[in-house]
This record gives structure tokens, sequence and C-alpha cells, in this order.
């Protein structure tokens, strides 16, 4: 065998152009596989990150029922028992308690409707980064009259730090309307134009207050140790919460759209390979073919003299491989370049929306050793596979043929 390596090797070397172009074609096939590989990984990596770490959290916890009703009534069932389970998770890095009902805020020039977030200010700074997208002003501090807005809605109501708003909702069980007074204390940008207009952040204590809920809560959002586990349904802890007739899940099940783009993106990317992996196909064969036409002539002589038609196979399909080989070295010395390239500058989608999040920084591609075994693997079990026609039609030529150089 490895004297049909070494041959092989010869034989490929004899046309350094037509081998290096060849090579260089299924390289660039090569590279581009495994840098859109490594920019999807990245895409997805980024996208979940931004659509938990903005605010949503890679788990919630609520009462039944109360992501499809959203009644204020609806809370958390044995609030202290499940406050115990996620302090004493080792898979829960923080957790962040949450008031969340529908009002109206009000300033002397309009009024919108927004979502009311009551909020633990240092459990929610563990958790979110709202805190870390204030554009103006601070963070909501130990002043109980204090809320945060969005960009878009200080705009719409005119308003900016230090200005008065007036926060109306009405509260639970009997529906008498709360009004209360705030003073504008920071304005954030999410760059997320649903959150930015439609968010307003006040203490939990007096969120409880307005609505009458004592001291329940709606929503207790968490964060992992390992973001996988956001995908894992098996993990007990989900059980673990729902006992008392709460609801538990993870980021699959509150962003279903962001959970199927991962799907579409594996399915896209096998659609991707395959598209290379023909063209490679076809352009090893071509290049074999060329080559074979041109020592046609060899071949006849070499069956003229007894070379059994076994070994013209083994021959023709070692060049096969030496061609992939050359084309693996070319493929990966091209997407490391490119890879190193994109991952110092980043692609700028930023402000974008897909599956329902929203863009907010440059992409990079993640790279990954299995992209360098996984792939090189398929380009050289193809190139070897496609290989074995030119090679089986080399082995039938007969030397009278062969030697008149007739196909």
């Amino acid at each position: 065998m490895f004297f049909y390596i070494r041959l092989a090797w010869r034989n490929i070397m004899r046309n350094k152009r037509r081998t290096l172009i060849a090579g260089t074609a299924i390289g660039i096939g090569l590279a581009a596989l495994i840098f859109t590989d490594a920019l999807m990984i990245g895409m997805m990596d980024h996208l979940i990150h931004s659509g938990t770490t903005s605010f949503l959290g890679e788990g919630q916890v609520h009462g039944k029922g109360f992501r499809e009703t959203l009644e204020i009534e609806t809370t958390i069932a044995g609030y202290n028992e499940v406050v115990e389970r996620l302090k004493t998770s080792p898979i829960v890095e923080s957790f962040s308690p949450r008031v969340i009902a529908f009002s109206m805020i009000s300033s002397p020039s309009n009024s919108e409707g927004v979502t009311m977030i009551g909020i633990d200010p240092k459990r929610e700074r563990d958790l979110s980064g709202v805190d870390d997208v204030i554009v103006r002003g601070g963070y909501v501090s130990d002043g109980e009259r204090d809320i945060v807005i969005g960009s878009k809605l200080a705009e719409i109501l005119e308003v900016d730090i230090g200005a008065r708003v007036v926060l109306t909702a009405a509260q639970a069980h009997t529906g008498d309307l709360s009004q209360e007074l705030f003073r504008v204390a920071g304005i954030y940008h999410l760059n997320i134009a649903e959150m930015d207009r439609g968010m307003v952040f006040i203490r939990i204590d007096k969120a409880q207050q307005i609505l009458g809920l004592g001291s329940a809560v709606h929503e207790i959002a968490f964060r992992f140790t390992d973001t996988a586990y956001g995908r894992d349904d098996t993990l007990p802890l989900w059980s673990e919460l729902q006992e008392g007739g709460n609801e538990a899940c993870g980021w699959p099940t509150l962003l279903p759209q962001l959970s199927a783009a991962l799907q579409l993106v594996d399915f896209s990317l096998m659609i991707v390979a395959i598209i290379l992996f023909t063209l490679v196909s076809f352009g090893i064969v071509n290049t074999l073919f060329m080559s074979l036409y041109e020592r046609l002539f060899e071949f006849g002589v070499l069956r003229a003299i007894g070379t059994r038609p076994r070994s013209v196979f083994y021959l023709v399909a070692s060049e096969a491989g030496a061609l992939s080989v050359v084309s693996l070295v070319l493929g990966a010395i091209l997407s490391v370049i490119i890879v190193a390239i994109i991952g110092k500058t980043g692609i700028d989608y930023t402000g974008i929306e897909y599956a329902g999040v929203t863009f907010r920084e440059k992409i990079y591609p993640v790279v990954t050793v299995a992209q360098f075994i996984k792939y090189p693997l398929g380009v050289f079990a193809i190139t070897t596979l496609v290989g074995l026609y030119p090679a089986a039609y080399a082995a039938r030529l007969t030397p009278a043929r062969a030697m008149r150089k007739s196909f």
C-alpha cells in the first residue's frame, strides 16, 4: 500500500498547476463549510446570550397559567419553598423574583400603556443586563419612588431624568385602580423596541403595594451555571419547582422561535454541506479523468506487460486520496485565515431582529476542534469514494484501447 501512495503522490505532482487549482477549489469549499459552521455557532450563542441575559433569564417559575393569562392574581405557590430550592441547587447561579402587571404611565405631555416590572435591584443586577444598558441616570436604587424607563418611552412621554410620572394599575382581587407618583431615576436602551417602549422597572415591594399582593410574586427568573441546562427537560429541578401548582420552564419554551431557529440552522448547514460536497465530487472526478486521459498510453503499457486491473484500480484510488490530502491542508489553512480575520473584526448585525431576539453586539465565529475533524474527514471520505469511479474505469481499460488513447 505504501508503494501505491508514493506513486500516487508522484503522479499528482506531475502537473502541479492542475493539482493546486483542484486542491484549492476543494479547499475553498472545505474552508467555507468550516467558517459557516463557526459563524452559525457564534450567531446562535450570541442570540441565546442576548435573549437570556437581557431580561428573560435561562429559566423561569410562574404560578400555573400566568404566562398565558398574565392575571395579577396568579402568583407563585409556596414562594419561600421555591426560593429555598433555587438557593440550594448547585446548578443555579442566580435568581430574581419579579412582580409583573399591565399599567398606564402618564406624564404632563403624554400617556402610554406599559408592563410594570417590580424587581429586587440587587438580585436583578446579577441576573439581567438592564443595569448595564442605562444610558442616562442610574438604576433602581433604595428610593421607593424611583422608576427606570426605556429610551423610546422617554421620547413618547417627553421626560428626562428627574421628571415625575404617574403609574396607574388595577389591584389584585378587587380591581380597584391604584395610582402612584414616581421620579425617573434612569433611562435604559436595550435596542429591543418592545422593551425600550413598553417596560418600566420599580422596586418589588412598591409594586406589591400598588397591586395589593402582600409578599406574593408572579415570576422568578434564574440563571444556570451552564447555559446547556436550560435546554435539558430531564433536569429534576423542573419537577421540584412545579410542586404546589407552579410552572417551570427553560428558555427554549420561553423563546420557542429561537429554539426553532436553532433547528433551522442545523438543517441549513446540512444543505450547505451537501451542495459543497456535490461540487467537490464533480471537481475530483473531472481532475482524475483529465489525469487519466493524459496517461492512457502509460496505462496501456502497464496492462500490456501484465499489470493486473486491481493494481491500476489501487493506483488511481490512491491518487484521489492524495489529492484530498492536498485539499485538506489548503482548506485548513484558508479556514484558519478567514476565521482569524473575522474573529477580530466580527460581523455587525447590531439592531437586526431574528427569531424574536435582537442582535446587540457583533457576531464572532466560534471555532471548535470538531469542525477540523468531521468536515475534513467528510471531504476525505467523499474524495476517496468518488475516486472509485475513475479508478474502476481505468481498471477496465484494455491495453489496445488505452494505447490508442480512446475512452
